[in-house]
């Protein structure tokens, strides 16, 4: 179906594509990650892909809006839609600013680096961790604050792991004695760790990558109360055996679980 100035239906393009993709690529699931306003627009042709024959699974992952602190869509002071290249370069500019204030010592061309895992992450992460049809509110500040809901309070997070590993003479020496969980905070943390295998398959139940990162976030949470209750480096013998490995798992975790959200850790901020 071609319109009088040669032109293409959106209905036609789409049922195309899902024939190429069914044909030429064997495509057993689509999903469109497309706005909640398309939502009929795909009924339709999910609907009419079904009666001409063809039966991948295909889903509309619809999502709310982007609002500016004034609550309203999201717009440059021109009045034009704000472009994701110009987001993801200024949250690299300021995350820049930040890490400058905070260590002003690093190396430029480190910094450069954390800079942009920082900033990128910090707009992933501002998408990701909230439900997918909630409208909200971008704000700069909140997005790369070092407390709070944050990529960067989880990196951070990371990143004082890993400093414990650091600072150990000789690295981690393990004597063959098995855990030894007693604090409140250590039984807290290894629950929260535990419940790693439990999150992730529950993702693809409608499509929710928030509950993931709401997951890494108790985890962190977890994990400062922890390192605050429970001294690491201070501790001996199977305690700090215990502790070192109840670190050591909770690095992993976040950077599995950020790294399944697309956003990298950095070893130093």
């Amino acid at each position: 179906m071609r319109k009088a100035d040669g032109g293409f239906l959106y209905a036609t393009t789409d049922l195309a594509t899902i024939d190429f993709r069914v044909e030429q690529w064997n495509a057993d699931q689509i999903w469109y990650v497309v706005g909640a306003p398309q939502q009929l627009h795909f009924q339709q042709i999910f609907e009419a892909t079904r009666k001409r024959g063809l039966n991948p699974v295909m889903h509309h992952i619809a999502f709310g809006s982007i609002l500016g602190e004034d609550r309203k869509l999201m717009k440059t002071r021109s009045g034009d839609n704000v472009q994701l290249v110009d987001v993801l370069d200024e949250a690299v500019e300021r995350a820049g600013r930040v890490i400058e204030e905070k260590n002003p010592g690093m190396d430029p061309d480190e910094k450069e680096r954390v800079a942009e895992i920082v900033g990128i992450g910090s707009v992933k992460f501002a998408e990701l961790s909230q439900h997918r049809m909630t409208d909200y509110v971008f704000s700069w500040d909140r997005m790369l604050a070092l407390q709070g809901d944050t990529a960067p309070y989880l990196q951070y997070s990371y990143v004082r792991v890993r400093s414990i590993f650091r600072k150990l003479d000789g690295g981690v020496v393990l004597d063959g004695s098995g855990p030894r969980i007693e604090a409140d905070a250590e039984v807290h943390l290894v629950r929260m760790l535990a419940r790693f295998g439990e999150i992730v398959p529950t993702l693809l139940d409608d499509f929710r990558p928030n509950l993931l990162a709401n997951y890494l976030l108790e985890l962190a949470k977890a994990f400062h109360s922890f390192f605050e209750a429970c001294p690491v480096l201070k501790s001996t013998g199977e305690t700090q055996n215990t502790r070192l490995a109840l670190c050591e798992l909770t690095s992993r975790v976040l950077q599995k679980g950020l790294g399944l959200l697309g956003i990298k850790v950095p070893e130093r901020m």
